[in-house]
């Protein structure tokens, strides 16, 4: 969930650029406004992680509403006195802590190659860098920061403050090389300062609501504007080059905003208002696979740009987090990670294979990796909980029955 996307959306990469994104997603919302439920239901068990669920009234909420964690189900195994369950909690976190490792390798090799073009004074090479496309994968881990910040899942905020940390490495480059306008890189700096310091104190418990309630409506604003602008930047030129996507979300999102903050909506509707950035997040990582194959199929030849070794670690990097994201029935995390790790991930792996970039032993290894690997994630999830089906896991995932 927290890596660059250094090529532009649509058009084509420069020969030997590699592409790196940044998938530490996890891509849940955010949590709505600090506004509680009715009823909520705290459970809490005898492991290294306690989690705080609350149940919700509908299925179709529960889905919509996914910044709040979904329940464990109290009645499918005593988990309290459980100790294939507490021992499962302490591995799937530190899977999501194992993560930190594909991604900071799947950034790295980008920023080294930066580093060797300043030094041997070959600036024109980061003018290859589209800045503004990082800039949204910035907002991106900037709001799944504040997500887990939030949910105190420490393993994961490491991912995503190492995401915003190396994504802002690489803004620091291309501002020495001119290949980023100064005010730009100023604007970027504060961002990244206000979004580390703010989340850093919510998750001390050092910050004024009213502040943090702030932050959250700048990432709704945000999220929502870019969201729609990267969408119809994908399939340019073949459609119009205009702003007015992104315009007319903006005017949206500050108006929902507006509604929220003065009382004119619903708890409902403020309830939504509250999921918005998480949502936007979430679908802007899923949508930039989807980015990055409608480039494969327009520019074959772009196919030779992609590293394999990138793809097998955002591969790795986000399947590492499917397990924990299942366990504590986190519905957009586990969309987010599976998403990229399948579409993202295994899907240019497979392109790779189709047009013969890599071996049969690499394609085989990674597809019969993967699978395993998610095939465990369920089989032990459904153990833990006392299930006699995988079936019963996703469905409670995905509908907090």
């Amino acid at each position: 969930m927290a890596n660059s996307l250094v090529v532009s959306y649509g058009g084509k990469a420069p020969v030997g650029l590699q592409r790196h994104q940044n998938y530490c997603h996890s891509l849940p919302p955010l949590k709505p406004f600090s506004l509680t439920l009715k009823n909520p239901v705290s459970l809490k068990y005898n492991s290294l992680t306690t989690l705080l669920h609350r149940r919700l009234s509908s299925p179709t909420q529960a889905a919509l509403e996914s910044d709040i964690p979904h329940p464990l189900n109290e009645g499918s195994v005593k988990f309290r006195s459980s100790k294939s369950f507490e021992q499962w909690d302490s591995l799937t976190a530190k899977f999501s802590g194992a993560s930190n490792l594909p991604f900071l390798l799947l950034q790295l090799p980008q920023i080294t190659l930066n580093a060797r073009n300043l030094m041997a004074g070959n600036k024109t090479a980061l003018l290859a860098v589209p800045w503004l496309g990082m800039f949204t994968g910035l907002l991106g881990n900037l709001s799944l920061l504040s997500y887990f910040t939030k949910k105190r899942e420490k393993e994961v905020i490491v991912v995503q403050t190492l995401g915003v940390l190396s994504l802002y490495t690489v803004f620091a480059q291309l501002a020495l090389a001119e290949a980023m306008p100064l005010p730009y890189f100023v604007t970027t700096s504060v961002v990244v300062v206000a979004g580390l310091v703010l989340n850093f104190m919510n998750y001390f418990g050092w910050l004024n609501a009213g502040i943090w309630h702030l932050w959250e409506d700048f990432i709704t604003v945000g999220g929502l504007s870019v969201l729609p602008q990267i969408m119809w930047s994908t399939f340019v030129p073949y459609i119009p080059n205009s702003i007015l996507p992104g315009a007319t979300a903006f005017v949206i999102a500050m108006a929902a905003v507006i509604m929220a903050r003065t009382g004119k909506l619903s708890e409902k509707g403020v309830k939504f208002v509250g999921s918005i950035s998480g949502w936007t997040a979430t679908l802007l990582f899923m949508w930039m696979p989807v980015s990055q194959m409608w480039t494969n199929f327009l520019n074959p030849d772009n196919i030779k740009g992609l590293s394999a070794f990138s793809m097998l670690l955002a591969m790795m990097g986000n399947g590492l987090m499917v397990p924990r994201a299942l366990f504590i029935r986190d519905f957009m995390w586990f969309l987010g990670s599976s998403w990229a790790s399948l579409f993202y991930g295994y899907g240019n792996i497979l392109c790779l294979y189709c047009f013969n970039a890599i071996s049969r032993e690499f394609f085989l290894a990674a597809t019969v990796g993967l699978f395993l690997w998610i095939g465990m994630a369920l089989w032990r999830d459904t153990v833990v909980y006392g299930y006699s089906s995988p079936l019963t896991s996703l469905k409670e995932l995905v509908f907090s029955s």
